[in-house]
Order: structure tokens, then sequence, then C-alpha cells
């Protein structure tokens, strides 16, 4: 009889112990020594995890060029968050390729050493901010949760959660986590003509603008800085060009003698964004080694 209730007891352990693998976890602190950069990753059993980003992009922000007044404006709100002085939420909205992220990145590498932390979150897991804001909150360091490419469609649940983290959960609220988020659209979610049936008229011409409409500009509005990009002129483009040769140990003439090329690179490309003047300047770069 002893032998079958601990042969029953020793199943229902076994039981509990799948059980409560599958259920949610809390989430647990990494070693905040391995880097300066963290991922968050769920997996498939839904538990959630920070992983170090052992390689961290050599990104400084004297290497970014022709940007120089949204430079100035992340520069100094990431300066004024790691000297422990009020700082906002940014938004960083505009052309593709044109230093979003990487001026981003930049700034880690720049303050990393006074205390600087990233944390990159995909926006398919932004209903566990709250989780993560709270594994990071008693820490000494300055963390930036950083969505990249942020954009939702109507209903994705990770758009309800960053509004509530922005300007709406008191739990949420620690003065040592900030949200970096960049996005091609301005407000974050798509817009439709259709929304604009919704207006009402009065007499007077007054235009009260329609709930739909209002609740897609609300979010973007929850952050405190807002920080545009613009498509580069030619010229612009030819001095990013040369910027990332000069890096790559391109001599002066050869980097002269490349910028037709560079046009044409452009031309294919049908863009000319700080993202593909660095891919010709690889390009170009590595080609001018093997010739050389």
């Amino acid at each position: 009889m002893n032998e079958k209730f601990e042969h029953l007891l020793l199943r229902a352990e076994q039981l509990i112990g799948r059980i409560e693998s599958v259920l949610p976890q809390a989430l647990s602190s990494p070693d905040w020594t391995a880097s300066v950069a963290y991922r968050y990753r769920k997996r498939s059993s839904g538990h959630g995890a920070l992983e170090p980003v052992r390689h961290v992009g050599a990104m400084h922000l004297v290497d970014l060029k022709e940007i120089d007044p949204q430079k100035e404006k992340i520069q100094l709100n990431t300066l004024q968050f790691v000297s422990g002085k009020l700082a906002n939420n940014v938004l960083l909205t505009g052309a593709r390729g044109t230093g979003k992220s990487s001026l981003i990145r930049a700034c880690l590498n720049e303050y990393a050493e006074r205390g600087l932390r990233l944390i990159e979150v995909d926006k398919a897991d932004l209903t566990d901010l709250p989780d993560i804001v709270d594994v990071v909150s008693d820490r000494p360091e300055k963390f930036i949760v950083f969505c990249d490419d942020l954009s939702f469609e109507d209903g994705e649940p990770g758009y309800k959660a960053l509004k509530s983290i922005l300007d709406g959960s008191v739990a949420a609220t620690t003065p040592n986590v900030l949200i970096y988020a960049t996005s091609n659209r301005r407000h974050l979610l798509p817009e439709y003509m259709k929304e604009n049936l919704s207006y009402t008229h009065t007499e007077d011409g007054e235009v009260h603008p329609g709930e739909g409409v209002e609740e897609k500009i609300s979010l973007s509005e929850r952050f405190g800085l807002w920080v545009s990009f613009y498509p580069f002129t030619q010229n612009e483009y030819l001095t990013i060009v040369a910027q990332w040769l000069s890096s790559f140990g391109v001599t002066a003439s050869a980097i002269e003698a490349a910028k037709p090329q560079a046009l044409v690179w452009a031309l294919e490309r049908g863009s000319r964004s700080g993202r593909v003047a660095y891919q010709f300047a690889r390009d170009y770069a590595g080609k001018h080694a093997v010739n050389t």
C-alpha cells in the first residue's frame, strides 16, 4: 500500500513539474555585467528572458553625418537622462535609412561608461513591458527600452500596452527607464480616408475630429520628444558616402573617383539614404582593397 502511495505521489510531483514548466514565470534578471545591450526574447513556451548582446555595433556619433539637428536633440535628451535629470521618451520618425536606429545605438556607445544600457523589445512583446520595467526599476543604471521600426495594425495588443506605459500606468513609472522608438509612420497606425467620415460639423463651421482619428494620434502624442528625419539631397548623400569610405581606409583620391559610381548605386536602389551610402561604401571599399 505504501509503495503504491509513493508511486502516485511521485507521478503527481512529475505532473506538477510539467505543468509549472509551461506556466508563465516571473522575468528574472540577467547578468548585468555581460553587456551594455540586451534583447528581450519570448520562447515558444511563453517564457521571456533578457539576453545580452555579445557584439554591440561600433556606431559612434561622429560617424553620423548630415543629421546634426536631430543628433543634437537626441544626444541632449540622453545626456540629461544619464545625468539623473528629467528627460523625455522619444519618437524618431521619417524617411527610411536616414540614421534613426543608428543614432540610438551611437548614444548607447557614447554614454555606456556613464551607466546607460539598452533593451531592445520587439513590438509583439510590448505587452511584457511592465515586467521588464519591474526587473530594472531598482538598478543603478539608466535603461533605454528600444523599439525599432514601430508601427501597429488595428487591434494589436502591444499598442495599448505601450500607450499605458508611456502615460497611463502609475506602476510602470520609474525614473531610470525611457522608451526610444523609431517608425516610418508619424502616428504609428495606418490612417484611412473613410475615418474622416466620422467628422461632424456645427452650423458655425467648427470641426470635431472623430474618435477613431483621435485614438490613432494619441499614442504618438505620449512621446515627449518628436524628432523627424528627411530624405537626403545628392550632396548630403555623397558626403555620407565619403565619410564611410574614409572610415574604411579609402584614400581621398579614390573617394573622389567613387562619386559617379555612388550616384549610379543610389539610382539603382531608388534611394539616397544613409543606409544605401553605407552599403555602397562597403562594396566599393571591398573591391578597392581587392584591386590594390
